[in-house]
């Protein structure tokens, strides 16, 4: 099939290119990537659709604070409340429609910026100025709209779908896979937000498959990538995963000595989650960081990045200075992440360019097309 008719039709393009089986499987086409029409169909029928990361419940552990983030067009702002409980609502004031807050901080109520509208960390109008004269307004029962929010081994994921399954239902396979690493507990110690200049899949996809790191990360971590070591086995409806042994070269990615949890080889296994559509995270029995993508059009990319590590490490006072390097090595990984996954894309928008065949170890990028296909593409064959 030709880049021309890939353009005029990313679904048909995609749907051809997942009929293949895996031994003789190819990357997605590149209008996949480009194509306006294919993004509104992601944004229409995955990111209203499924789960989306806000960050981790940790990070809100005082009445009070807040994150805020944009999903599928909607502001939203999750809030952890007075009664302790984490709640998500809109980010739009109910007067003029502003939105009310912006980042990450602590407020004790939620003031509009534009005409002082306020409410309280639940949602329930408390005050409007200057409203008196109205006989229309009354602000009893005037309340923020609530966004659907779960809590999930410490993430915190919202949804502007009400008949999108629980979490914990659509994500029990993660549990089984990782329980023995309690990952619910790992604290979360530093959270970025960065824009790039790719594709959102294609940030997505490197994350997914470990087969570029001696290249691409030949200047941090490619010396200690081994390809031999890499277990790609099938993903499931809901995520993809692989597997990579550590050495103790790195200490924090090994389990703690008092990590009574883990034995054998589990001590020194790093998992990495690609939960559909766009949570990545990087799993070890020291240490964790991840990705919260959201598509900002189609050659941007917005990331939530942050990260921590488990209960043992954070209570070890000489863990520390451990994770301050390895968070200087994480932010020189991403730079190298960057130039790769932004060279990409500019290839993926050049005229000759063409998908080649996957690598064995590319599986988790084959699971993610289906994946693909299955959300937007059936929506788009039923649109017709």
């Amino acid at each position: 099939m030709s880049n021309s008719t890939e353009v005029k039709d990313p679904f048909a393009a995609l749907a051809a290119n997942v009929e293949q089986p895996f031994e003789a499987a190819s990357a997605m086409p590149p209008s996949v990537y480009t194509s306006d029409a294919f993004l509104n169909a992601e944004i229409e029928h995955i990111f209203k659709r499924d789960w989306f990361c806000a960050g981790r419940a940790s990070a809100l552990s005082t009445p009070g604070d807040y994150t805020t983030l944009e999903l599928a067009g909607q502001p939203i702002m999750v809030v952890r409340t007075r009664a302790g409980e984490i709640r998500a609502q809109s980010n739009v004031c109910l007067h003029r429609m502003s939105t009310l807050l912006e980042g990450r901080g602590n407020t004790r109520r939620i003031t509009c910026p534009y005409h002082a509208w306020s409410y309280d960390l639940e949602g329930d109008l408390i005050g409007a100025p200057a409203m008196n004269l109205n006989t229309a307004f009354c602000k009893q029962g005037m309340k923020l709209p609530s966004v659907r929010c779960e809590q999930w081994q410490g993430w915190i994921m919202v949804s502007l779908n009400p008949d999108a399954p629980p979490v914990s239902e659509a994500l029990a396979e993660v549990e089984s896979l990782v329980g023995d690493f309690a990952m619910g507990d790992y604290i979360e110690t530093f959270n970025e937000t960065h824009v790039w200049d790719t594709n959102w899949k294609v940030l997505a996809e490197n994350f997914m498959e470990s087969y570029h790191l001696p290249v691409c990360h030949a200047g941090t971590i490619g010396g200690l990538s081994k390809l031999d070591d890499m277990v790609c086995p099938p993903g499931l409806s809901a995520f993809n995963y692989h597997t990579i042994l550590k050495d103790d070269s790195l200490k924090i990615a090994m389990a703690h000595e008092n990590n009574t949890c883990l034995s054998g080889e589990r001590r020194r296994t790093t998992y990495l989650l690609a939960i559909y559509p766009s949570l990545l995270i990087t799993l070890t029995p020291g240490y964790f960081w991840y990705l919260s993508l959201h598509p900002e059009g189609v050659g941007k990319v917005r990331i939530g990045f942050g990260g921590g590590m488990s209960p043992d490490y954070v209570n070890d006072p000489a863990s520390q200075q451990h994770f301050a390097e390895l968070k200087s090595l994480l932010d020189r990984v991403n730079i190298e992440d960057r130039g790769c996954t932004e060279k990409v894309y500019r290839g993926l928008c050049a005229e000759l360019s063409k998908p080649g065949p996957l690598s064995h170890l590319e599986r988790p990028n084959y699971d993610f097309a289906h994946y693909l296909a299955n959300r937007v593409g059936a929506a788009a064959e039923a649109a017709r």
